[in-house]
């Protein structure tokens, strides 16, 4: 796989995550200082994470501004459409501009950077099981920084089959990379996507314990 996929992957997985990270604090009313550190936080945790696992030190996103300088613009740019749009069209409300908005970016999110984190493995080893463990890492870690920040319950842990969506597709990437590394990252991604949006169209979660 060519390093430019890597860094298109991390771009976008950077540019979805920041918007999720940013949503998530615009409901929860925070300033434009807070809104930055949730879209940096959402957006680099994951990779930062997987770069320490692996003995990168300093992680990419110290070395590279280029990571930094994306999460930082595209949570300012959407933290300023919400907040002309939110004084000016009162009809549009915080909680639906959430809703819809924050499913995709973050499912989108979830996807590249799942199978960025497959690459990187790959890169690094080619076993099976630590590709797919660090595909996951850098998927969900970055989100899962975000909602602490937040002070919510890591969506990881009651929402849609979020981890189980990139373990499937981390897994189905490894199974198929032998064969044609584009489509396996295709693929990949593809299925991280699909059983998101099955999960919340079906609203399929794992079991819980009824209080």
């Amino acid at each position: 796989m060519k390093p430019e996929m890597l860094v298109v992957l991390d771009v976008l997985g950077i540019l979805s995550f920041s918007v999720s990270g940013a949503l998530v604090a615009i409901k929860k009313k925070m300033d434009y200082l807070g809104v930055c550190i949730l879209g940096v936080t959402a957006s680099i945790g994951g990779g930062v994470m997987r770069d320490i696992l692996i003995g990168r030190i300093p992680p990419v996103i110290f070395t590279d501004p280029l990571y930094l300088a994306v999460a930082f613009v595209s949570s300012t740019i959407f933290f300023l459409i919400c907040y002309f749009d939110i004084h000016k069209k009162a009809s549009i409300s915080v909680n639906h501009l959430f809703e819809n908005l924050f499913f995709w970016f973050d499912t989108v999110g979830l996807a590249s950077f799942t199978v960025n984190g497959v690459l990187v493995g790959i890169n690094y080893h080619e076993s099976f099981f630590l590709c797919c463990f660090l595909g996951v890492i850098t998927g969900v870690g970055g989100g899962v920084l975000r909602d602490l920040l937040a002070t919510q319950v890591p969506a990881i842990f009651v929402k849609h089959v979020y981890a189980a969506a990139s373990i499937a597709g981390a897994v189905v990437m490894m199974s198929l990379w032998n064969v044609n590394h584009l489509a396996a990252s295709i693929s990949g991604m593809v299925v991280v996507i699909v059983i998101r949006f099955l999960a919340r169209h079906f609203g399929w979660n794992f079991p819980k314990v009824k209080n």
